[in-house]
This record gives C-alpha cells, structure tokens and sequence, in this order.
C-alpha cells in the first residue's frame, strides 16, 4: 500500500495559564489591545522543568490512549519544531527513546511554523516510496523559551503546545496532492539568532529570542497564502468550496480573517488555535485540528485543507479526508 491516511491525533499543553493581563503587568499595554490586534485571550506556558520533548512524549501518550493504538510498530518518528530541548540530540531521538519505540527512525523538521505541514507532506511521501508504513507526526513549541518579554510588538502572541498525528499505509488514499515553497528572501523578517551576526546583509538582534517584521510577514502570509489555496485545490482537481474545513497556522486572528477575504472561504469553516492557545508555531494546525475533532466539528469523511507557513519565509500544505 503506498497510499497514506491520518488514523489518530493527540495533543498536549502544559498546565500554565496566561491570560492577557499577565502582560499588563510587564509592558505597556492591555486586554482589549491584544484581542483587537489578534485575537488572542489566552496561552500555556511551560514551567522552568518542562521543555520541548516533554510535550512531544504527552501529545503522543494522548493519541495512544484515545484511540486505543500502539505505538510499537512506528517505523518512523517525525518532530517539528523550533525550541528544541537543545539542538542535538534532536526531539525525535528523545521520543523514540522515552516512548521505547525500538523500531522507529528519527528525525526532525526544522521550518518554523510551516514544519507541521512539511511533516505530513514527508510522511506522504516516505509511505509513497514503500520505505515506511506507520508514522508519528509531531509538531511541538516551547516559544516561552524564546520569547524577548520586553518585546512589546510581539512577547503576548506565543504559547506552548504539541499535537501528534499518526500517518499510515493505506488502501486508498486520504492524503492528496501537496504544496512546498518558500520565499527565502524574507529570512531576516522572523528569525531566531544563532552564530550568525547577520543574514544577506542585515545585522541581527542577538538574544537568541523571536524576533519578527510584523507587517512585512503579514502582508506576505495573506498575499501568498491566498494564493496557494487556489494552488492547492486545483492540484487535487478540487474547488474550494469543496473543502469542508481550512486550518491554517494559527499565527494571527487578523491573519486569518485577511486570507478568508481575500479567497472568498467562510471563516465559519476555519479552524483556529490562535484564541485559547495563542501561536505555538509547528503546533498550532494539530492543535486546531484536534480540538475541532473533539468538538465534533470535523467528521470522518470531511475534506480538510492544512496550510503552515512562517519563519524562511517557508510554506506548506496538503488536503487529507479525515
């Protein structure tokens, strides 16, 4: 079978509330200007014990149990993110070894906020080939690790979270055509430092936090996000108004809004993390996704587009029947 479906989802966040008003306590601002500009009331932070991997091996055990499925036989692990518990290990290794799964590969994803999104389109293509058949897709943040909380534009967008997917050979397929890309020159418009003083040019704030052009990544979300929809639905002979749900990265509220516009595809059928869990990168789209499974929202059978994009500039997508 060289055909590949999701079968399972899990998802974890740590126990940490964060509301809006925590941030009124440490910069100049408020409740109503954070939910005006992005929708977000609250988040989950991780305590100073709790890192990137911890919420790796939680959102899977989560998948596990409810859906009654074992995790042995994962021939291959898959975890995005851009927190890592440190750069190597990776989190894949850290989870194959805590979840004792012996039979598993290991490897992890590192494209921002688009990784989730790339992990699923790998995993596609990994079962396609006939080099693996089960697949744990993970995607997980610990941004509070790197967030600059005197960052005014920016510290009350990010949260922490995972969510876990399961990607297996299938008879037929559910997972369809997909969508990779990036827009490269827009490296040094969301960006987290490292060795590097510069990218193409441009000096870089070296505190090893986010750091990001709101309204250049903004505009560019809408404008191409909008534009690979169309690219998306018409490499699976599809129209959008086909699509029973759209998770995007939940990076923004705004965001969102904007691309729904500027498509024509009713935000009444979009699915968002952004408002209760805030911007957890790589998690974001399975913790949506999740949530309007359990909602019961989203059915068996539903068409779902999933669209991540973010730090590169890198983008990907794909439309999977769930």
């Amino acid at each position: 079978m060289t055909n590949a479906r999701l079968t399972a989802i899990g998802m974890a966040i740590p126990e940490s509330k964060i509301d809006n008003h925590y941030f009124e306590n440490i910069i100049e601002t408020t409740d109503e200007w954070i939910m005006s500009r992005t929708g977000i009331r609250t988040r989950y932070h991780t305590g100073p014990d709790e890192f990137t991997s911890d919420l790796c091996v939680k959102a899977s055990q989560d998948l596990s149990a409810k859906y009654n499925t074992s995790l042995d036989d994962v021939d291959m692990i898959l975890v995005a993110t851009t927190s890592p518990d440190q750069p190597m290990p990776s989190m894949a290794c850290r989870v194959q070894y805590r979840l004792n799964m012996t039979n598993a590969g290991a490897l992890d994803i590192y494209a921002a906020c688009a990784g989730f999104s790339y992990g699923v389109v790998m995993a596609r293509g990994l079962i396609a080939g006939g080099m693996h058949r089960k697949i744990l897709v993970i995607g997980a943040e610990t941004l509070s690790k790197v967030t600059d909380f005197t960052d005014r534009s920016s510290c009350f967008l990010f949260g922490d979270g995972a969510g876990a997917v399961l990607v297996e050979a299938s008879p037929t397929p559910h997972i369809g055509a997909c969508i990779t890309g990036a827009s490269g020159e827009g490296g040094a418009d969301l960006y987290i430092s490292g060795f590097a003083p510069s990218i193409d040019g441009q000096e870089l704030k070296m505190n090893r936090c986010i750091v990001q052009n709101g309204r250049k990544v903004f505009k560019w979300a809408v404008t191409k996000m909008a534009e690979q929809m169309k690219v998306l639905v018409e490499k699976n002979s599809l129209t959008l108004d086909q699509i029973d749900w759209f998770v995007p990265h939940s990076a923004n509220l705004r965001i969102i809004e904007a691309i729904c516009n500027e498509t024509g595809f009713p935000l009444e059928k979009t699915l968002e993390s952004i408002v209760d869990f805030g911007n957890t990168s790589s998690a974001s789209i399975p913790i949506a996704l999740y949530n309007g499974i359990q909602s019961g929202k989203v059915k068996r059978g539903d068409r779902i587009m999933l669209l991540g994009f973010g730090g590169g500039l890198a983008y990907a997508g794909t439309i999977v029947e769930w």
